[in-house]
């Protein structure tokens, strides 16, 4: 019989002799490589798959850029100080990697659109937010020594703050809604990003980060965007879609109310002929003040009324609340002038 430590000493030596020799190479087998080629080992994390393409991150890109146009115009309107938005990045990764990487306090805000599978996620830096609480109470928002405190909104902050956040929704509603006729409105808003778990910690999710500026302090601003509301939108998103020439009815489609729109605003010029007749030039060159021009025309019939030299309408003339005026009668039908 043999004892615990004969045993050991004898599968130490078995090991020992079939232990390969440690050259600091690595070999990687292949039945369609040879072993002196030359291999290029890559990393590959299965947990996160990068399941947008490339085009596609790009698309999101340009959608909001214009997000970030309309925000900067509506915050430079808001706070009376320039303010510009411009995009930082924009990249993919887990739930829980997104939000490992948020300052706590903050400020993150779920933004809900009844049109959507899910929730984004919006955070607004302290770094920003505080300068425009500083603007929004009187401040100057510009001193290079405004106190960043590292505590909770208070409620007269977080409500001021909804009204810079509100502006966001409204900015990310109008860019959104050619992808998709998303209305977002303001969700719950927390300090610590750590209670907003919203969607599981492993999902991937597509983050554009956002860089706000106003006079001498900027700070960030980052969007999340879940998979499971990427998966809806991914179609719209295409290189294809997003950027190539729509058919002509489309485009009728789409413009119509924005063209209806624009014509209802232009100013056009009403012109009023009371009469028209004609003269020689002699008879005009010997035109005094105080001669009288007479026409055929009775003074009882109706005048015309042109639109941009156009006529349209048949008026009559009189006054109205001490001014010259003229009445629509109606329409002026095709072919028919004033009589002379």
């Amino acid at each position: 019989m043999f004892d615990q430590a004969e045993i050991d000493a004898l599968l130490s030596s078995v090991e020992a002799q079939n232990a390969p020799a440690d050259d600091g190479s690595i070999q990687i087998f292949s039945r369609h490589r040879r072993d002196s080629e030359p291999v290029e080992i890559r990393e590959y994390d299965f947990r996160r798959p990068e399941r947008i393409r490339k085009e596609e991150l790009r698309a999101m890109e340009t959608l909001h850029e214009a997000f970030a146009r309309n925000l900067g115009a509506s915050l430079t309107s808001f706070l009376r100080a320039i303010t510009e938005v411009s995009i930082a990045q924009i990249e993919q990764m887990t739930y829980a990697e997104f939000i490992g990487g948020l300052p706590n306090p903050t400020s993150y805000t779920l933004l809900e659109s009844p049109a959507l599978e899910g929730s984004l996620g919006l955070e607004l830096s302290p770094l920003i937010i505080y300068p425009i609480i500083d603007r929004l109470l009187g401040g100057g928002g510009a001193s290079d020594e405004l106190y960043i405190p590292q505590r909770p909104l208070t409620a007269i902050e977080a409500r001021l703050v909804r009204q810079i956040l509100t502006r966001a929704a409204s900015a990310l509603t109008d860019a959104w809604k050619e992808i998709a006729k998303a209305t977002f409105t303001l969700g719950d808003m927390e300090t610590n990003p750590l209670l907003v778990q919203f969607v599981p910690p492993d999902e991937l999710v597509v983050v554009v980060r956002f860089e706000l500026r106003m006079s001498k302090r900027a700070g960030g601003m980052a969007l999340c965007i879940p998979s499971k509301v990427m998966d809806g939108v991914v179609e719209k998103l295409s290189a294809r879609n997003w950027f190539g020439p729509a058919s002509g009815a489309a485009q009728g489609g789409a413009w119509q109310p924005v063209i209806a729109a624009r014509l209802n605003e232009a100013a056009v010029n009403l012109t009023a002929i009371l009469a028209e007749t004609s003269i020689t030039v002699r008879e005009m060159q010997h035109l005094e003040v105080g001669d009288v021009i007479v026409s055929s025309k009775e003074a009882h019939e109706p005048v015309m009324l042109c639109v941009e030299g156009r006529p349209k309408f048949l008026a009559r003339a009189g006054q109205h609340r001490g001014q010259r005026a003229v009445e629509v009668i109606s329409p002026q039908s095709p072919g028919r002038h004033a009589e002379a």
